[in-house]
């Protein structure tokens, strides 16, 4: 993003001893506590592991309130969200785009999770690769965003 100021570094890497992780076959796999299954851990997929155990231990976020890869339509193509939490009258709150830590963290990554939040409406939005963040907040009557220095309360 344009504004490394903004940048938030959550620490995530201190979250992975608590990763289920096993050998199946050749591939590293991991448990997923929110979907309640094994998933190849891939880079993205570490992140996100990551961000939800921060979600849930650092931010206390309900944990029944999140969901991951949930599918939406956007301009009626089917797409997926990494991780959506819901406050708690269950109105979808924060949308998390989450990219392996390699990628950079451009206005295009940004672009593709404003998109997926186009049906959505949350008031918040987040990016990730796991060494940074970026979360911003929505204002939709004026068509814009501000830039936080910290993830919203739930």
């Amino acid at each position: 993003m344009s504004d490394s100021s903004y940048a938030i570094d959550l620490r995530l890497e201190r979250f992975s001893s608590y990763l289920t992780v096993k050998v199946s076959g050749n591939q590293r796999m991991v448990r997923d506590e929110i979907r309640k299954k094994w998933l190849v851990l891939q880079p993205e997929e570490f992140v996100r592991q990551l961000l939800l155990h921060f979600l849930i231990r650092d931010m206390r976020y309900n944990r029944n309130r999140i969901t991951v890869e949930r599918g939406v339509a956007v301009n009626g193509e089917p797409r997926r969200t990494d991780i959506l939490v819901f406050d708690q009258d269950m109105r979808p709150f924060l949308l998390i785009e989450c990219k392996a830590p390699k990628v950079p963290l451009t206005t295009d990554v940004f672009r593709q999770a404003a998109n997926y939040n186009g049906p959505l409406r949350v008031p918040y939005l987040m990016i990730s690769n796991g060494r940074e963040s970026y979360v911003a907040a929505i204002d939709y009557t004026a068509e814009d965003y501000r830039l936080m220095r910290h993830v919203p309360e739930w």
